[in-house]
Parts: C-alpha cells; sequence; structure tokens
C-alpha cells in the first residue's frame, strides 16, 4: 500500500485547502482510511476517517468546517478544509488500515508523507 498525500500550502485565517491522498489500487475499498495532523511539539492528532464499517467521524475541532470523503474511481481520498484558523496549522498525514477504534493513529499500518498546512492570522 502506498500512499500520497498533496495539497497543503499557507492559507489565511478563514480560507480553504483541499488535501488530496493518491491511494495505491483498491486501497480505499479495502481499508478504513484517515487524516492525522501533528503540530510542531506536539502529539499525531485524529482529524477525520472513513469506513464501510463505521462511516464517516470527525474530531470534534473540526466539525463543520472539514469534510473527508473519497473517489474509488481515482483511488483518492480528499480533506475539503473550510474555514481554517491558525490551530489548524500541522502537518497532516493520510493513514489506511485500521480495522477498530479508527480515531486512534498505532492503529493504522500505512501512512503517506504528509503534507504541511499553515495557517497565518
Amino acid at each position: 500500500v502506498q500512499l500520497q498525500a498533496s495539497g497543503g500550502g499557507l492559507v489565511q485565517a478563514g480560507g480553504s485547502l483541499r488535501l488530496s491522498c493518491a491511494a495505491s489500487a483498491r486501497t480505499l475499498s479495502t481499508y478504513a482510511m484517515a487524516w492525522f495532523r501533528q503540530a510542531p511539539g506536539k502529539e499525531r492528532e485524529f482529524v477525520a476517517s472513513i469506513s464501510w464499517s463505521i462511516g464517516i467521524l470527525y474530531a470534534d475541532s473540526v466539525k463543520g468546517r472539514f469534510t473527508i470523503s473519497r473517489d474509488n474511481a481515482k483511488n483518492t481520498m480528499y480533506l475539503q478544509m473550510n474555514s481554517l484558523k491558525p490551530d489548524d496549522t500541522a502537518v497532516y498525514f493520510c493513514a489506511a488500515g485500521a480495522s477498530l477504534s479508527v480515531q486512534v493513529a498505532r492503529n493504522y499500518n500505512y501512512w503517506g508523507q504528509g503534507t504541511l498546512v499553515t495557517v497565518s492570522s
């Protein structure tokens, strides 16, 4: 399984970005997928997940602002981020593979390389 995250960048507070996670074939149809983020000096934290068994989950901090989705035909997962805040600044990682407890990073087997999102105030 290979994952490639992209779409990060510098945006002003209140702006939007869309992250993409390109996956190797059949990954999205096989595994639970998720986005995590890690700010400098902080632990990696759950952002959102999408899976056949559980559906879609969001961290409370992004609920109503972020939308996770996937396009199985393109083998790509997305994270649409709106109303961005400086606290959203982090490296965002896509992950695949958890079968249970999809909000726990250590349950994922596969990780992309991360894409940096910087939100200026």
